[in-house]
């Protein structure tokens, strides 16, 4: 069944207006007529089944029939990674999205290219990833800060695994024992700088991590953190 996500509040009885595009795939794309069901979610209100109400050239209006699921909590992982080529950087948060973090922060390193990314298309696609996987919510996608500003400003009590690729650290499972807050971070095409990397290494939060032996493009890398993370201390165990 098509799902989408909406910001409106979801209950009983209540009546959504979704966007001109989500109405135009909806009516135009998947030829959805007066009746035919979808489900909603917005992050919130778990998810609802919904019946096309009314259809006309402006929109189309769904009635809420019945919640499907409740809101359950999602894992509370970040993804962290340096700017990379759009399309990359695209795979990426799709990825990111599908393999249930919760954030995708974009950061500006030494050796980051210019920074011409479009955070609303990155928001789109994580939504879009979110709406077929099935998970209740959307990552939020931010928007790229320098690395300096992102270590200064570290939150208290969360952990900082840093994807290394100088191979002398420990592998990811071997590192990650315990569920907590963490966040993983991917560096540029070009890696770390060398003073980027000693400082990342010696700040007290962060976990230095191996993804083996051999050299990961910037998606490939983003993917398999993931899903090491996920499956030590994250909803894959």
């Amino acid at each position: 069944m098509i799902r989408l996500f909406v910001p409106d509040p979801l209950d009983a009885d209540a009546l959504i207006r979704p966007t001109t595009e989500q109405a135009h795939y909806l009516i135009g794309v998947m030829r959805r007529g007066v009746g035919d069901e979808v489900l909603l979610f917005n992050g919130r209100d778990g998810e609802w089944r919904a019946a096309l109400a009314a259809m006309s050239k402006r929109g189309c209006d769904l009635a809420l029939r019945e919640q499907t699921r409740e809101q359950t909590p999602a894992p509370d992982l970040e993804l962290i990674v340096a700017l990379v080529k759009r399309a990359r950087l695209e795979t990426i948060v799709e990825k990111a999205a599908e393999l249930g973090a919760s954030r995708v922060r974009l950061v500006v390193t030494r050796f980051t290219g210019s920074d011409h990314t479009n955070v609303s298309r990155l928001q789109a696609i994580a939504t879009e990833a979110s709406e077929q996987t099935g998970r209740l919510d959307v990552p939020e996608v931010v928007a790229p800060v320098k690395l300096e500003r992102l270590l200064g400003e570290w939150p208290d009590g969360r952990r900082l695994v840093f994807c290394d690729e100088a191979g002398d650290a420990r592998p990811v499972i071997e590192a990650l024992r315990e569920p907590a807050p963490c966040a993983v971070m991917i560096g540029p095409e070009g890696g770390f700088a060398p003073d980027e990397r000693e400082r990342l290494r010696a700040l007290p939060f962060v976990i230095p991590v191996s993804l083996g032996p051999r050299i990961l493009r910037a998606d490939t890398a983003a993917i398999s953190a993931l899903t090491l993370v996920q499956a030590a201390i994250g909803d894959w165990r």
